[in-house]
């Protein structure tokens, strides 16, 4: 048999796989052609045997072998003595050297779990939570402060070195959807000493209660159709140094605005900016005092104790941080009736020194036309103070 005839037996061979595998009945016979080639007894027994009764299946293969041994010896590379001699697979598995006797500890039947009607006496019902959409937040702060009020500023005052309180409270809804409720409210009491007073010993600097509140709409990603209220007014009589008369008190003024606009909002990815811008072209503002001989004061008409005003208003407010020991607080606020205007600018600027004590900056230039004309700044009015103290947020 010549080496030439090896693709036609390897054709018959795998003719004769093809038939087996129809039948679902390979012949294990046939593994000896795909693995490494091994000098196998049955080929050269077929080979010197008087009569042959192997199958077909098996004389091809055997046929293949011994052209593969005769021609290309050099590819053996066991034979099947030296396969037998290795023994069987795992023979140490099969017989091991020592019987391995496994210890059972049997404990008592499991009780099986009893059924839910037979605990609670009735199905059980899945319960859903309605989720909380207040969020409520607050700071303070107790500092001490020097303090600039310029001599024409409207609720009295001067300048020296006292000290503030301050607490915000705020609390928010959000339905995550379309409807926003923010309330926030704002107070502010400072005191005040200077020895050139001789009629007070205790007089305030600072002094504010603010409410603002916004119902919102959602209209698009960053704007809210807003309906928004301000109210504004003071705790204590305001007072200046060696002067016995009131300049404002509590609900002398009291300020209110409601305005019906829309509302923009935007928070940077990093959450280091945020901004909320009020446009109200349609607002009322309305003004009281409980005091009537402070009515002029406050653009009042005389013998009046209130007035109405219908115009235009924007707010503004934005949180700046500027790194993780800066940050910028500014408020604007702005309202015209066409006839008068008043404007006011907060800015503050924090300087964290630790997680309880920081430093503040306040500037506070104010525009409104409805006081009196002072000689030097007219209609314009500043405030200024520097403070350092505790402060603590919740």
């Amino acid at each position: 048999m010549h080496i030439s005839r090896t693709p036609f037996v390897l054709l018959t061979c795998l003719a004769a796989v093809t038939a087996q595998a129809q039948q679902s009945q390979i012949d294990p016979r046939l593994y000896q052609l795909f693995t490494p080639v091994t000098f196998y007894h049955s080929g050269a027994a077929q080979r010197f045997a008087m009569s042959d009764d192997t199958d077909a299946v098996g004389q091809e293969v055997n046929r293949t072998l011994m052209n593969i041994y005769l021609n290309r010896p050099d590819l053996v590379t066991a034979t099947e003595t030296e396969i037998k001699a290795g023994g069987e697979l795992r023979q140490d598995i099969i017989k091991p050297a020592k019987q391995v006797k496994q210890k059972v500890k049997l404990t008592d039947e499991a009780v099986p779990a009893p059924e839910a009607d037979d605990v609670f006496g009735a199905p059980l019902s899945l319960v859903v939570e309605k989720p909380n959409f207040w969020k409520f937040r607050g700071d303070g702060y107790l500092q001490f402060l020097q303090n600039y009020v310029s001599d024409n500023w409207y609720k009295g005052g001067e300048s020296n070195y006292s000290t503030v309180a301050a607490l915000t409270l705020e609390a928010n809804y959000d339905n995550q959807q379309r409807l926003k409720w923010e309330n926030k409210l704002e107070m502010k009491l400072g005191f005040q000493t200077s020895k050139s007073d001789s009629v007070h010993r205790f007089k305030t600097n600072n002094d504010q209660i603010r409410y603002t509140g916004k119902l919102g709409l959602k209209a698009s990603t960053h704007w809210y159709y807003t309906l928004q209220l301000l109210a504004e007014t003071q705790f204590m009589p305001g007072h200046k140094s060696n002067d016995e008369r009131t300049y404002s008190d509590f609900l002398s003024p009291l300020k209110m605005n409601l305005g019906l606009g829309m509302d923009y909002k935007y928070e940077s990815k990093n959450k280091r900016f945020n901004t909320a811008v009020n446009l109200s072209p349609l607002s009322v503002s309305y003004r009281s005092v409980r005091r009537e001989n402070l009515a002029t004061s406050f653009g009042i008409d005389e013998g009046h104790t209130h007035k109405t005003d219908l115009g235009s208003q924007i707010t503004a407010n934005a949180t700046w941080k500027l790194n993780d020991v800066v940050t910028w607080k500014s408020r604007f606020y702005f309202f015209t009736s066409y006839k008068r205007c008043e404007a006011e600018w907060e800015n503050t600027f924090e300087l964290k020194v630790s997680r309880y004590i920081s430093a503040n900056i306040f500037i506070f230039p104010r525009f409104d036309d409805a006081n009196n004309r002072d000689d030097k700044l007219g209609y314009f009015q500043f405030k200024e103070y520097s403070s350092l103290g505790f402060n603590y947020s919740f």
